[in-house]
């Protein structure tokens, strides 16, 4: 519900605005599901049907909606993560890593800098015209084509 209330409580804003857009960020396993997060799956994927939804209603107010899908990329979490797992399975960080990468037919993690880029150009004027989306910035880890 916080993007409800936040997309609720910015609306006056927004539409204000001559150049309105909002971004949602999601997850990958939007797209490709990861066993035993229920939860999480489920959350993420209704935020990019409030993301298309709001598009399709308020596009015509002139206020974009879109989407971000990130895989996995390498933040402070993510480094937390990577030392948890190395700790329950008696490897290092950097194996635990490799394993994670394994994955990503880029054969890394992305970098928040690359991330920050997709979200900079989607909530500029230079993606006037991308307007519903949910962008992957995975590294090719989304295996569907849709």
């Amino acid at each position: 519900m916080s993007h409800v209330r936040l997309i609720r409580a910015a609306l006056p804003h927004l539409r204000k605005s001559s150049d309105a857009s909002v971004l949602t960020i999601t997850s990958y396993v939007v797209k490709q599901p990861m066993q035993n997060l229920v939860l999480a799956n489920s959350v993420r994927a209704a935020t990019v049907g409030l993301t298309k939804s709001l598009a399709l209603d308020l596009g015509k107010e002139g206020i974009r909606f879109n989407s971000i899908m990130p895989g996995w990329t390498m933040t402070e979490r993510v480094q937390e993560l990577m030392a948890f797992r190395a700790k329950n399975s008696g490897k290092t960080v950097e194996e635990e890593i490799q394993k994670q990468t394994a994955e990503i037919p880029l054969g890394r993690m992305g970098r928040p800098e690359e991330f920050a880029n997709a979200a900079a150009f989607l909530v500029s004027p230079a993606a006037s015209f991308i307007h519903g989306v949910a962008l992957p910035v995975d590294g090719g880890i989304i295996k569907s084509t849709l």
